[in-house]
Parts: structure tokens; C-alpha cells; sequence
């Protein structure tokens, strides 16, 4: 027989690791392998696990104990090998929890049991079951758990699928032993049971003591029910005798039965007296019962009739509340001022008024009252008090806005003056206009059609007293700037004649103050526009408004502005409200555009550069403008930057005009004049730029294009001087522009484009030359070349004209003389050239391009004629290094 792994030490140590590993201390006091399944089961079967598709795997169940003090605490714990195979805890589970262990039915073998916890979290799930190598081990491990159970708990859970009985005879059967477990927390005492293996047994299920009591208590009692037949016969006799005593019983006591019927026969002749005497009193008790019900009808309809009257009087004075004008506010709406003075009052009367109609709506008030003669003329009486409110308040700003205006036109001093630039204050204008804010929000309230000539009037006025700020401003910086105007043309004259050292005093600097001190303050003005005339759109913030402005500091009318709006409240956008708003915006800034224009169409009179100072002020401008209420100041922002671009545009056509106009000229010699006054014209455009590129290298794109077709075109009057004209002109293009094309991404296009062009003019020129002076010994080349096509390089030495004997005339001929050769190409590149300082680089270019041919020479010919004698690369390259 195997040895049973209960015996197993290593495995008893191999198992006190794997819990001390993780923390814990417990005390192993039994452990054994067994197999873990799932529902239909599965076990040791010869040595192996048996179900395919439900496959068992190796466990080690572990008892343990840990002693806490005066208690102590057993688990049964699970532990699994690892990968190394070394045991590692899987699941602990409490035995205090344990309530059932039941043996499979499924397995014959009686070695697999299931154990169940009370403490599991999902019931629906079948619990695990344990399967053992054998009865021997299963009746091992499961008397340790029940004897762990009687000992540290006092009670043993329930066993179903074996006999208790037989396990405690098994284990009484089993020698036992004291054996003392030591851990470190101190001695735990148990029963081990040694017979093939050492299995826990700590006390019988019933003592001897008590088996003998059981048996001395049933011999005590005597039953005689050791013969069937006999008890029965001796019960049947004991069930007569007693039926005999309970009739003699009856019989002795007729005497008291007949004495007990008269007393009842003398009790139901009082109880008939008596219910005549109660049916009397029924009759009479419901007449009383009429007369108090009938009193107390009458006595509830009286209590709801008063309790009705109490009510009536009350709705009577509510009503009556809602009916009633009060005289403070009657005189306000029908004959009061509006004078600053008096507007709390005249809030005070509009909040009553409009809350008052509101009250008397269909839709607030109980439907018996709407059909009432009182609440009907009641009605009638307040619109009418309405409309002649809204008539005379209406009436009043219409007057008002335009006196105001007035007030502010005929002090000059709001106003530019000669020497004197003032920037535009309305914050004393808001504030006097703010002060019937809440009127207009009433009055919107109360007659929305009063609104639109009311909107007309404000815009109309204050339209007339922007346009004069802006006149007298824009007229002042035209008058005090610095600023001169530019001198000739920039593509005609003599060269450098027409361009000034620096631009501080552009004619930009005027457009900039313009924009910055009339864009924050027609954005603050149609923003307040928006909230004190009650239109339904989103509100402009506090960071949109000093995005608009980047330059300059805020000033109080946003914050006017924006209280304004905090009295009015938040809305959301409505597009008919955003309609009207543009219509209004339109009317209050329509006109201030001429004043722009006329700035913009001066200062490009002055300078036409100055464009690209102003487009990126417009730009910056321009995207700072995000609020819808701001809308007409993005649409005149918009046309001044379309009309900056179509000047600035005519200015680059016009420089396109003047760079065409060469065409027509003479043949040019040397660099054309409009390069170098480009790259003056350039240098100047990159002062200028002041955000975005987009219209400097839109001008740089068209003006070279057009001054690289002019230049071809200039080149082909004298074919003679093609490549000389190309070359000199590309060069100078590349040397004017360098520095800028460092910095700038499209000039630096157009730098490589010349640098590419002055490349294949210089390959040309070099070989026009090379090709004058040598050219019946590159024609001998190239006359190898073509024959080689055809033929193998031994047989064209046999060719007309290609004898070794011709072969040496022509190499006589050309290579006799080669320093006078050689200083004759010189000369020739130096002819016709007007840029001196190109000559080095190009004679280098050509000795370099020489020696490359006449080093392709050298390898035909030692193809063609390899005994032949001819001066090689080397010698070439000394004879041009030494001239």
C-alpha cells in the first residue's frame, strides 16, 4: 500500500513555506494531495485524473491552527503548485464557516467529497470537490476536520453520504498517541492517530462513559414491549376499563342534572322579560337618534355656510388687491417726470404695472374670474395705462437721446483740434444713458413695436457724433504727421536714388492710431448697443473686448458696458433679434468707413509700403473680433483690408509695369538695373511687415516671376551674349539677396531658382569656349564615340580619317601652342564680362570642366590607340595651374 501523504514531512514543510511566504504564521496540523474538480467530478483513477473536458487538477488541502491569546482560529487552506513546482497558497477558507460535508453519490469509491461554506459569495456556483487517493485518507483528513470543529467550535457541521457512527468506531479503532505541535505563539495539544500514518483524532464522537449511562437508563425502565401481540391485548383491555368508570360516573350525578334544568327553564323566562324591556328602549333610542341627526344636518350647513362666507370675503380682498391701483404709482405711469430724479419711482410704477397685467392673464388666474365684468374693464384700464405710459417714456428718449447728443457736439472739446489729437470719451454719456436702462428694458416688456423708432433715434444720434470724432481725428493725424511722400518710381531712375535709409515716420503710424483708438471704441459702443437696447444676443466679454484692443489700455466704458448688461441679464441668440441688431449697427457706424478709406488712400500716396504695415494691423484687428454683436466692425475691417490689398496690388502691378518696360529698352549690358533695386525694395518690405506674410510674398512671388521672364527675355536680343547677359544677372540676384533669403522662406525659392540658372549658364558659357579652342580634338572624340556604337575599338582605327597617322595631325595641331591656347580661352571668358569679380570662379569652373573632357579623351583614346604618346592629365593640369 502507497504511503499516504499525510506522513509526507517535506510536504508538511513545503507547505508551512508557501503560507509563511505569504505572511502568515499558522501551524500545518494535517495536509494531504488531493484532486480539485468541478460538478460531474472526476478523481484518481489508476494513478491518473480521469474527465477529458472537466480535468482535476493537483491540490494540497492544509488544516491549520494559530493560536491569538486565549483563542484560537483553524483554516482550511488550499495551495497549488507553481511553475517551479513549489507550493503556493490558492484559497484559505475559516472552519467556523464550515457547514456541511457531503460525500459525491457519483463516485463509487466513496474517496471524493464536496465541503460546504456558508460564507461563499455566489451560491449559484457548485462548490469544488475534493477527491483522495483513497477511503483511508478521505476518513483521515475529514476526522481531523471534525474534531477541529468539536474542539475550537463545540459543534460538528452536518455529514450527509457516510455514517458518523462508522467514522468514530474507525477512529477508536485506530491507536492513538499524544503528540505536542509547537508553534511560536505556543503548545497546541491534539490526538494523533497512528496506524500506517499519523491522522488527527482529538476525542470519540461519544465517550464509553456515556455509552454505559444510555445503557443503565434503558435497563431501568421496564416497557414489556418484547412481544407484539401482547402489549396490543393488554391495551384494548386497559381502553374498556376506562370507558366503564366514565359511564358508572355519569349515572351516579342525574339527580344534579335535573336541578341544573329547572334552573335554566327559570333563567329563560327572565331573559324573554328582558328583551321586551330592551326592544321598548331600541324604539325610543331611535327616535332620539332622528332628532339629533336632523339637529345636526342643520348645524353642519350653518358652519358651511359661514365657513363658505369667510372664504368668499377673502378671494373678495384678493381680487379686490389685484384690482386696485395704487395712487403713487397711478400718478407716476399717467403724469410723472422722467427726470433722473424720479426714475426709482417710475422702475417702481413699470414693475407694478407689468407684474399687474400679468396677473390679470388668462394663463395666471382662476378661470371663473376671467369672464367677470370688474376683472374685464380692470383689464382695459390697465392697457390703457400701458399704452399711455409707454407713449410718453417713449416720447421722452426719443427727445432725450438726441438733446444729449447735442450737449456733446457743441463742447470742442470733446473734439480734435489743430495740434490737439483727442481720443474719444463717452463714458459720461453712458452713464447718463444707463440710467434708463431698466425703463427700456420695461418698455420692451410692455410694447416691443415701441422699440425699433426708439433704436433708430439712439443710433442716429450717436452715428452723427462718431462720424464727427472720427472726421476731426483722422483729419489731424493728416495733418500733424511727418511723413513725406516717396520720390520717383522704384523700378525707374538711377539705382538707390528713390530709397529712403529708414521709415520712421510712416504714414502707418497714423492709420495705427486710428484703428487703435476707433476699433476698441465702435466694438464697446455696439456691445453697449446691444444691452442697453434689450436685444436678445449673447453678451461680448471682457476678453473679447481686450482682444480687440491688444495696444491699448482698457478703459471704463467696457466696464459701463458690461454693467449695463448685468442689469439687463443674460440671453441667448435669436437670429430676428440678430437681424434688427445688424440693421442698427449698420445705421450707427454707416459713413465712418469714408474716413478710413480716405486715411488708407493717403498714407499710400505717401508711401505705398506703408500697405503692408497697415494690412497687418488690420489683420491683427481682424481676428481679434469674435463677438456676434461686433459684426459691422468685422465687416469694416474687412473692406479695409480689402482695400489695402487692391492698392498694394496696383503698386506691385505698377512695379511689374516698370520691370516689363526693359523689354523695350536697348540691349542691356552688364546687370540689369531693377535686381539690385529689387533686393533695395525687398530689404525695405521686411521693415514694414507687421504680422502676417501673406501679402509681402504674394509680391515677391509675382514681381520675381516677372523679372526672371524679363531677364530671359533681355538675354535673347543678342544670342551672341545669351549665357554672359544670364550668368552676370543670376549672380547679382544671388549676391544683393543673400542675407534676406537666410531669413525668408520664398525669397530663398527664388535664390536657389538663380542659383540653378546661373549654374547652367556658366556650364554653357564654359563650354561654348572650351569647344572654340579645342574643338578639333573634342570632335575626334566624339567621332570615337559614334563609331564605337557600331564596331569594336580595334577595328575603327582602319576607318577613313581615323588612321593613328591622322590621329597625330589632329593631336599636333591642337595641343601645339597650348599656353597660347589656353591664355586665349582666358581672353575669351574675360570678354564681354562686366562683372569682374565673377571672372576667378568662372576661369576655375573652366579649367575643371577642361580637364574633366580631356580626361574622358585620355580613356577613348587609350582604347582606340594605346601605343600612341599623349600629354596626360597630370601635365594638363601643371600647364593650367602654371598659367
Amino acid at each position: 500500500m502507497a504511503r499516504s501523504s499525510a506522513d509526507d514531512m517535506e510536504l508538511k514543510r513545503g507547505c508551512e513555506a508557501g503560507i509563511l511566504a505569504k505572511g502568515d504564521r499558522d501551524k500545518v496540523v494535517m495536509c494531504m494531495r488531493v484532486a480539485k474538480s468541478r460538478g460531474g467530478g472526476g478523481g484518481w483513477a489508476k494513478g491518473k485524473l480521469t474527465s477529458r473536458h472537466n480535468m482535476a487538477k493537483p491540490r494540497v488541502l492544509a488544516v491549520t491552527a494559530k493560536v491569538k491569546g486565549h483563542k484560537t482560529k483553524s483554516f482550511l487552506r488550499v495551495l497549488k503548485y507553481s511553475n517551479g513546482g513549489v507550493l503556493e497558497p490558492a484559497k484559505v477558507y475559516k472552519i467556523k464557516h464550515l457547514h456541511k460535508i457531503e460525500v459525491a453519490q457519483n463516485d463509487p469509491s466513496g474517496c471524493t467529497f464536496v465541503l460546504g461554506f456558508d460564507n461563499l459569495r455566489s451560491q449559484s456556483v457548485a462548490p469544488p470537490q475534493w477527491t483522495m487517493r483513497n477511503k483511508e485518507d478521505r476518513n483521515r483528513l475529514l476526522m481531523c476536520i471534525l474534531n477541529v470543529c468539536k474542539e475550537h467550535l463545540g459543534s460538528i457541521p452536518k455529514v450527509v453520504g457516510m455514517d458518523v457512527v462508522e467514522m468514530a468506531i474507525w477512529a477508536k479503532n485506530t491507536q492513538a498517541k499524544v503528540t505536542q505541535v509547537s508553534s511560536k505563539d505556543g503548545p497546541v495539544e491534539s490526538l494523533v492517530l497512528e496506524a500506517e500514518s499519523h491522522v488527527i483524532v482529538e476525542k470519540d464522537l461519544v465517550s464509553q462513559a456515556e455509552e454505559e449511562e444510555i445503557e443503565t437508563l434503558l435497563g431501568n425502565y421496564v416497557m414489556a414491549i418484547g412481544e407484539a401481540e401482547a402489549f396490543s391485548e393488554r391495551m384494548k383491555r386497559e381502553l374498556v376499563a376506562l370507558e366503564s368508570a366514565n359511564v358508572y360516573a355519569l349515572m351516579e350525578t342525574e339527580s344534579v342534572v335535573e336541578e341544573v334544568l329547572q334552573g335554566l327553564e327559570i333563567a329563560s323566562i327572565c331573559v324573554e322579560d328582558m328583551d321586551e324591556w330592551l326592544g321598548i328602549f331600541n324604539i325610543k333610542l331611535r327616535h332620539m337618534r332622528e332628532d339629533i341627526q336632523s339637529i345636526e344636518w342643520r348645524n353642519n350647513r350653518l358652519e358651511l355656510q359661514s365657513d363658505s362666507n369667510v372664504a368668499l370675503i377673502d378671494e373678495v380682498d384678493k381680487l379686490l388687491v389685484l384690482l386696485q391701483i395704487p395712487p403713487e404709482y397711478e400718478a407716476s405711469l399717467t403724469g410723472g417726470s422722467f427726470d433722473e430724479g424720479n426714475m426709482v419711482k417710475n422702475i417702481e410704477a413699470c414693475d407694478w404695472l407689468t407684474s399687474a397685467i400679468k396677473n390679470l392673464e388668462a394663463s395666471n388666474i382662476d378661470p371663473i374670474y376671467v369672464k367677470l365684468r370688474a376683472v374685464r374693464e380692470k383689464r382695459a384700464e390697465f392697457v390703457l395705462l400701458k399704452c399711455t405710459f409707454v407713449r410718453r417714456a417713449s416720447e421722452f428718449l426719443r427727445n432725450y437721446f438726441p438733446s444729449l447728443i447735442d450737449s456733446m457736439l457743441n463742447d470742442k472739446g470733446n473734439f480734435s483740434q489743430r495740434g490737439q489729437l483727442q481720443r474719444p470719451d463717452h463714458a459720461d454719456m453712458r452713464y447718463k444713458c444707463r440710467t434708463y436702462a431698466r425703463l427700456l428694458q420695461h418698455i420692451k416688456s410692455l410694447d416691443k413695436s415701441c422699440m425699433m423708432p426708439l433704436r433708430k433715434a439712439y443710433c442716429h444720434s450717436l452715428n452723427v457724433l462718431i462720424r464727427r470724432e472720427s472726421r476731426d481725428f483722422s483729419n489731424e493725424l493728416r495733418n500733424s504727421s511727418k511723413a513725406s511722400k516717396s520720390s520717383t518710381p522704384l523700378f525707374e531712375g538711377p539705382a538707390g536714388a528713390n530709397q529712403p535709409a529708414s521709415i520712421t515716420d510712416s504714414p502707418a503710424d497714423a492709420y495705427s492710431k486710428m484703428i487703435t483708438v476707433f476699433i476698441p471704441l465702435l466694438v464697446d459702443e455696439s456691445s453697449f448697443l446691444a444691452h442697453f437696447m434689450c436685444f436678445e444676443v449673447s453678451a461680448l466679454s471682457q476678453s473679447d473686448a481686450s482682444s480687440s484692443n491688444p495696444n491699448a489700455e482698457s478703459t471704463s466704458t467696457s466696464s459701463v458696458a458690461l454693467e449695463a448688461s448685468a442689469s439687463i441679464g443674460k440671453t441667448s441668440n435669436n437670429p430676428a433679434e440678430l437681424g434688427a441688431l445688424n440693421e442698427c449697427l449698420q445705421e450707427l457706424l454707416d459713413g465712418i468707413q469714408e474716413d478710413f478709406y480716405a486715411l488708407v488712400d493717403w498714407a499710400f500716396k505717401l508711401d505705398p509700403l506703408s500697405c503692408i504695415s497697415m494690412h497687418g494691423i488690420t489683420d491683427r484687428y481682424l481676428s481679434g473680433q469674435k463677438a456676434e454683436v461686433s459684426g459691422y466692425v468685422q465687416v469694416l475691417l474687412d473692406d479695409l483690408e480689402t482695400r489695402i490689398t487692391i492698392l498694394f496690388s496696383r503698386f506691385v502691378d505698377d512695379a511689374c509695369y516698370q520691370i516689363e518696360k526693359y523689354e523695350r529698352n536697348v540691349r542691356q549690358v552688364g546687370v540689369v538695373p531693377y535686381i539690385p533695386r529689387f533686393s533695395q525694395l525687398a530689404a525695405r518690405m521686411e521693415q514694414y511687415i507687421n504680422g502676417s506674410r501673406d501679402l509681402v510674398d504674394q509680391a515677391y512671388t509675382k514681381i520675381v516671376s516677372i523679372m526672371f521672364v524679363i531677364l530671359e527675355k533681355i538675354a535673347q536680343v543678342e544670342p551672341k551674349y545669351v549665357d554672359i547677359v544670364l550668368l552676370e544677372n543670376y549672380a547679382a540676384f544671388q549676391h544683393s539677396l543673400y542675407d534676406l533669403a537666410n531669413v525668408v522662406p520664398t525669397l530663398a525659392k527664388y535664390y536657389h531658382q538663380a542659383s540653378e540658372a546661373y549654374e547652367q549658364a556658366c556650364s554653357r558659357h564654359i563650354n561654348l569656349v572650351i569647344y572654340i579652342h579645342f574643338e578639333k580634338l573634342f570632335q575626334f572624340a566624339r567621332k570615337i564615340e559614334e563609331l564605337m556604337y557600331n564596331m569594336s575599338p580595334e577595328e575603327i582605327p582602319f576607318q577613313v580619317g581615323m588612321s593613328k597617322v591622322d590621329f597625330r595631325k589632329m593631336l599636333k595641331s591642337s595641343l601645339t601652342g597650348l599656353d597660347k591656347t589656353i591664355n586665349a580661352m582666358y581672353r575669351k571668358l574675360q570678354k564681354n564680362m562686366t562683372a569682374e569679380e565673377l571672372l576667378p570662379s568662372l576661369w576655375e569652373k573652366c579649367k575643371k570642366e577642361f580637364l574633366d573632357k580631356y580626361t574622358t579623351f585620355l580613356k577613348l583614346i587609350s582604347k582606340i590607340y594605346p601605343d600612341e604618346k599623349v600629354t596626360s592629365v597630370n601635365e594638363m593640369r601643371d600647364i593650367l595651374a602654371s598659367l
